[in-house]
C-alpha cells in the first residue's frame, strides 16, 4: 500500500448561500483545491453528498460534477453516508491511491441546503424510519435522548452543554469561512430557544450550504506540488445501529471508538499523541460523546471538557478548532472534507489566530445520523 498525502485544499463559506448553485459550490471549492497544489489534472473524483436529490432534486452527481469542472470522462462517483459522507468520500480517494490505481484523486463535500426543502424531513432520512421516524421523533429530538440519557449516567449539566457551544463559536470566531464567527456567552446559550428539551438552539448546528474538497496523491510525489504536504496515517470506518434504541447504552457512540480504534491502529498511535483535532458537534452533546469514543477523555468524563478549558486552543487537546459543525455550519454532506481542511492547514502552521501551537498530529472524526456511521482520519505534517 503507497503512502498518500493531502496536497491541496479549497473550501467554499460556509452559510446560506443563495447566489450559488451545487454546481456552483463543487466548481469553486475543487478549483480551489488544484489551484492550491498547482495541479490541472485529476484522475478520479469522489463527491460526498448526503442528499442532493431531496434538497436540490439533483441525483448523478458524479458525472455532472466532472462535467461542470471541465473534466468530463474523468472516472467520478457519488458517496453517500449520511452527515458522513464527505468523510467517507476522503476515504474513499484515500484508498484508491493507495491501492495504486490512481495517482491524483479529488475528494468533494458538498450540500446545498437552503433551497427550499423541508430539512427536518430530509435528515430525518438518516434516521430508522421505522422505529424512529414514523414515531415523529427528528434530529434534535434523539441528540436530546443522547443527551439525558448522559446525563443521567454521568451527571453532565446543562451548563457543561452551554460551554461546548461558547467554546466553539470562540475558535470559529477566528475563522473567515464560518457561518457563525460569533462569540456567546454561557448565559447567551442557556436563554436561547428550547428546541427538544435539554437542547436549546445555540446547542445546535445550523442549517448550511457549501462545499469543501482536497486533493490527493502518492506521497512520494507531493513534492510536484507541495513543499508541505500532509500524510494520510490512518483511517478507519465503523457501523452501528441505526435506531438508537438498539444500542446497548445510547449516553455511548460505539461507531465512534471502533473508527477510532481502527485509525489508531493502522497510523500506529493512540489519543494521547494527537495535537490537534475536529469532531462531529452536530449537537453539543455530539462533542461530549466523541471526545469520550475517541479517549481523549474517560468515559463519562466528557462534560466539563470545554468548562476546563481541556478542548480549548491552548488545552491539552484543541478540539473544533475551526469552529466545528456548530459555529463554522453543517453542510452535511461538506463537513467531512471541511474537517480535513481544517487539519490540513494547522499541520500546515496556516490557520491564523486560531493555530495550534507545534502541531504535527491531527485527527478528524466525521458521523452520519445519530451516530450509525462514523469515519476517523489521522493526519500527519511532513
Amino acid at each position: 500500500m503507497r503512502e498518500v498525502a493531502i496536497v491541496g485544499a479549497g473550501m467554499t463559506r460556509f452559510g446560506e448561500l443563495w447566489n450559488q448553485s451545487l454546481r456552483q459550490m463543487f466548481v469553486e471549492a475543487a478549483a480551489g483545491a488544484l489551484n492550491d497544489a498547482g495541479a490541472d489534472r485529476v484522475d478520479s473524483m469522489y463527491v460526498g453528498c448526503m442528499s442532493g436529490g431531496q434538497f436540490t432534486g439533483q441525483e448523478h452527481l458524479g458525472p455532472l460534477m466532472a462535467d461542470q469542472f471541465g473534466m468530463t470522462g474523468v472516472a467520478s462517483v457519488h458517496v453517500e453516508s449520511a452527515c458522513a459522507s464527505g468523510g467517507v468520500a476522503l476515504r474513499q480517494a484515500f484508498i484508491e491511491v493507495a491501492a495504486g490505481v490512481s495517482d491524483l484523486v479529488l475528494a468533494v463535500g458538498i450540500e446545498k441546503m437552503t433551497d427550499g426543502a423541508d430539512v427536518t424531513n430530509v435528515l430525518a432520512t438518516a434516521a430508522d424510519q421505522e422505529l424512529e421516524v414514523y414515531y415523529g421523533v427528528t434530529f434534535p429530538g434523539l441528540y436530546a435522548m443522547i443527551a439525558r440519557a448522559h446525563m443521567h449516567t454521568y451527571g453532565t449539566t446543562e451548563e457543561d452543554l452551554a460551554w461546548v457551544s461558547v467554546k466553539n463559536h470562540r475558535h470559529g470566531a477566528k475563522n473567515d469561512k464560518a457561518q457563525f464567527p460569533t462569540e456567546f456567552t454561557v448565559e447567551q446559550v442557556l436563554s436561547s430557544s428550547m428546541v427538544a428539551e435539554p437542547l436549546r438552539l445555540l446547542h445546535c448546528s445550523p442549517v448550511s450550504d457549501g462545499a469543501a474538497a482536497v486533493l490527493l496523491c502518492p506521497l512520494d510525489q507531493a513534492k510536484q506540488y507541495t513543499d508541505r504536504p500532509v500524510k494520510i496515517v490512518g483511517s478507519g470506518l465503523a457501523t452501528g445501529s441505526l435506531a438508537l434504541a438498539d444500542r446497548d447504552d445510547p449516553a455511548f457512540l460505539d461507531s465512534v471508538q471502533k473508527s477510532g480504534e481502527r485509525a489508531f491502529k493502522m497510523a500506529g498511535v493512540g489519543p494521547r499523541d494527537i495535537q490537534v483535532a475536529e469532531v462531529h458537534d452536530c449537537f453539543s452533546i455530539a462533542e461530549v460523546c466523541c471526545i469520550e469514543a475517541l479517549g481523549f477523555v474517560e468515559r463519562g468524563k466528557g462534560g466539563p471538557a470545554a468548562k476546563d478549558g481541556f478542548t480549548a486552543i491552548g488545552g491539552c487537546i484543541p478540539v473544533n478548532t475551526s469552529g466545528g459543525l456548530k459555529a463554522k455550519g453543517h453542510p452535511v454532506g461538506a463537513t467531512g472534507v471541511a474537517q480535513a481542511i481544517e487539519i490540513f492547514r494547522q499541520l500546515r502552521g496556516e490557520a491564523g489566530a486560531r493555530q495550534v501551537e507545534n502541531a504535527r498530529l491531527g485527527l478528524a472524526q466525521n458521523m452520519g445520523g445519530s451516530g450509525a456511521s462514523s469515519v476517523v482520519h489521522i493526519f500527519q505534517g511532513v
